[in-house]
């Protein structure tokens, strides 16, 4: 497996407060209150024309076509739901929590507090296996420490994972519904307003759905849109980290270390930036959480000449070539285990 990179001896232990000092110089960590505002307003509304159109067509088998428009625009709830959890909207810590419920809890059923945690965590130390949730053992494995003794079902999704990766995505959005009930459950003397958000949630998505469509039109709507929904998400963080240096607890590295060089950027583009919701400059999101989404473009040129002036290596790849990667580490981490069977 990749090693930590030996770093010039200029950037161990990176100082990370000239570059910070030249972003907040450009105003890029300010707020953009009336812009998200702007977002947020356009995207209830696409999805208030979608559920319209989605009651017109009724129940017909041609409505599961509008599972994919549904799909992409509850993944840009999701994206919404992810900056008030980083803070990137308002001055206001209350006014980001009701932000996030609303589209955690309210628009996709998934809770925003679990999400904060696992996320949080995530940022704190991306890539490191004992303490990112994203690449603790679970249905997939990301080291060969993780893959050594897997046998039985385990053992053959752990050898067939980079085979399967996609498909599996396809059942995220039932995943997040699932982790975030248990969680809320297990707290549910301090999460009641949560747990009662997402009561109203499947309340209101199954109500819609049944008093639209036939049942079983509704149960097979509700199967796409989550399908599309988890693929598409999915789709956006897999390239972010997938396949990039893993740290352990013997690596000493600072800030700038440990987000950049367990970072991947995907090339932007009009397309590309909108799909990924701007994060495919996971780089300069993970250097700087707070700072509101659609900056990170801005920023992207001073972070690449910065590392390049400090010798830290920046990876930014095309999206196909950041699936490759990805991949190819998946299918290197379950080798072993397909050269015993």
């Amino acid at each position: 497996m990749a090693q930590p990179p030996v770093l010039p001896i200029a950037t161990r232990g990176s100082d990370f407060s000239p570059l910070l000092r030249e972003v907040k110089a450009a105003g890029l960590l300010e707020r953009r209150t009336a812009a998200y505002a702007m977002a947020i307003g356009i995207n209830v509304g696409l999805m208030a024309l979608t559920w319209a159109a989605i009651a017109t067509v009724g129940a017909t088998w041609w409505v599961l076509l509008l599972a994919l428009p549904l799909g992409i625009l509850t993944t840009r709830s999701a994206f919404f739901g992810h900056d008030a959890g980083h803070q990137q909207i308002a001055s206001s810590r209350k006014l980001h929590d009701w932000i996030g419920m609303l589209h955690g809890n309210i628009v996709l059923g998934m809770s925003y507090a679990w999400w904060n945690d696992k996320h949080n965590r995530h940022h704190a130390n991306p890539n490191h296996t004992d303490k990112d949730p994203d690449v603790g053992a679970g249905v997939l494995v990301w080291t060969l420490e993780q893959a050594e003794g897997r046998k039985g079902l385990e053992g053959w999704l752990s050898r067939n994972q980079a085979r399967i990766f996609f498909p599996l995505l396809t059942l995220e959005g039932f995943n997040l519904k699932v982790s975030s009930i248990r969680f809320l459950w297990a707290r549910r003397r301090t999460h009641q307003i949560e747990l009662g958000l997402m009561a109203a949630h499947l309340v209101l998505y199954f109500t819609a759905l049944f008093l639209i469509m036939a049942p079983g039109q509704a149960v097979v709507f509700a199967l796409v849109h989550h399908m599309i929904f988890g693929l598409h998400l999915g789709s956006v963080f897999a390239p972010n980290h997938k396949g990039m240096e893993m740290p352990d607890d013997d690596t000493n590295w600072g800030h700038l270390e440990k987000q950049v060089l367990t970072s991947r950027n995907v090339n932007g583009g009009l397309v590309t930036d909108w799909m990924m919701g701007g994060l495919n400059y996971q780089i300069e999101h993970h250097l700087f959480p707070s700072m509101p989404r659609a900056n990170l473009r801005f920023a992207q040129p001073m972070v690449r000449e910065y590392c390049e002036r400090v010798g830290m290596p920046y990876v930014s790849t095309t999206l196909l070539e950041s699936y490759r990667l990805g991949l190819r580490h998946m299918h290197e981490v379950g080798q072993e285990l397909r050269a015993a069977n």
